[in-house]
């Protein structure tokens, strides 16, 4: 076929999926049945007190600027009094530094979420305050106080905007296999875990994963972090077929996977839910050679790639969709900015397909018992003659 008739086929199949896209939008009510986000960017609270602080008789790394690498051969040099001074004095900067070690992270999360948590206590009964005031701010306390439950490990917390927060399932300091769960639309602080549809958040995602790479090898030492540490697109709006808050989160992302390698963590399988796997396509091209083992699609709308040749990355891609999740009746186009570009199960984009007859939706991929769960199970635990 001749370059000229590739492009016209191209171009007639842009024209033609943009106008699906307008049929999609109309029959979803819009983009009303959406609202636009301010992406939450840039260091925790709390940063500038830090930058300030020279206790220690030297500059302390700038959370904004210094790499996770520059950030854990700090708190290497430092004693374990001077660490745990730094996360009593700073704990929203210390809870969410990545290159900093894990469990001075835990503790240091834990003080920001009982400060949190005192403050949405005093907004609750606040005069000032409305009644909707006083429910939102009580609601917040409470979220707070389940994070705060013992056997919970929060790698990071910024209660900014409508909150960003990273749990991590299983002990990640000595794991073998480690997992890392990204998150599409409508979760944050409040709906990071929740009992209604509970394997489309990101705490019911990586429970189940953890479970079934337990059952799968229980001799192997595993961890799975669920990490909403991204303004996710809110409802069917422009949001959601935009890159905008893929583009603020792909740094974010990047960033938390350099944190792991500078503290020597394996490097992990990448699960990327729906809007997610337009964060992690972003991310990919940005991380260094060996900090990504698998990347894993699932439920993708597009990850603003036309292939895995354009993915400059070490990582084995995956893509998978059960019949049943509509995403696939979304139109894979890019077109002036809407849109996220080609399937990833399309056999022409060069994933691996990962089976996943089993799965029921788009939020249905890590259920127990479904062919996906074990599937990615597999992929995590680097069992990939499993997958099938």
């Amino acid at each position: 076929m001749s370059v000229l008739r590739t492009a016209a086929l191209r171009s007639r199949r842009t024209l033609i999926a943009a106008g699906l896209a307008v049929a999609v939008v109309a029959g979803t009510g819009g983009w009303a049945a959406g609202s636009a986000q301010t992406a939450v960017t840039g260091p925790a609270p709390g940063a500038a007190a830090w930058r300030a602080d020279h206790s220690l008789g030297r500059s302390l790394p700038d959370p904004a600027t210094a790499a996770p690498a520059a950030v854990a051969r700090f708190f290497a040099s430092l004693t374990d009094a001077q660490r745990h001074t730094l996360a009593a004095r700073h704990p929203l900067t210390v809870g969410n530094l990545d290159g900093a070690p894990v469990p001075l992270r835990y503790e240091a999360n834990s003080l920001a979420l009982k400060a949190e948590r005192t403050r949405q206590l005093a907004r609750a009964t606040d005069l000032a305050g409305t009644t909707q005031d006083h429910q939102q701010a009580r609601k917040a306390a409470d979220r707070c106080a389940e994070l705060l439950a013992p056997g919970r490990h929060i790698l990071a917390f910024d209660p900014r905007g409508r909150g960003q927060v990273a749990e991590v399932h299983g002990e990640i300091t000595t794991a073998q296999r480690v997992a890392v769960i990204v998150p599409g639309s409508d979760i944050d602080l409040g709906s990071f875990d929740r009992a209604q549809d509970p394997y489309g958040t990101p705490t019911g995602m990586a429970t189940a994963l953890r479970r079934q790479m337990t059952a799968t090898a229980s001799g192997t030492r595993s961890a799975v972090i669920a990490w909403a540490g991204y303004t996710t697109p809110v409802g069917l709006g422009p949001d959601a077929a935009t890159g905008r808050l893929a583009k603020a989160g792909a740094p974010r992302l990047a960033r938390l996977l350099s944190g792991l390698a500078a503290i020597g963590v394996p490097a992990p399988a990448v699960f990327c839910h729906s809007y997610g796997s337009v964060v992690c396509g972003l991310a990919a091209p940005t991380t260094r050679r060996g900090e990504i083992a698998d990347l894993v699609v699932f439920a993708s709308p597009g990850i603003r790639r036309e292939s895995v040749a354009e993915l400059p990355t070490s990582a084995r891609v995956w893509a998978a969709r059960d019949a049943s999740d509509w995403i696939g009746d979304i139109p894979n186009v890019e077109l002036l900015g809407l849109g996220h570009g080609e399937d990833p199960t399309d056999p022409a984009f060069g994933a691996r397909r990962v089976p996943a007859a089993r799965a029921q939706g788009h939020t249905g991929y890590l259920a127990p018992g479904t062919d996906s769960l074990r599937n990615f199970a597999a992929i995590a635990l680097g069992r990939y003659g499993e997958v099938r």
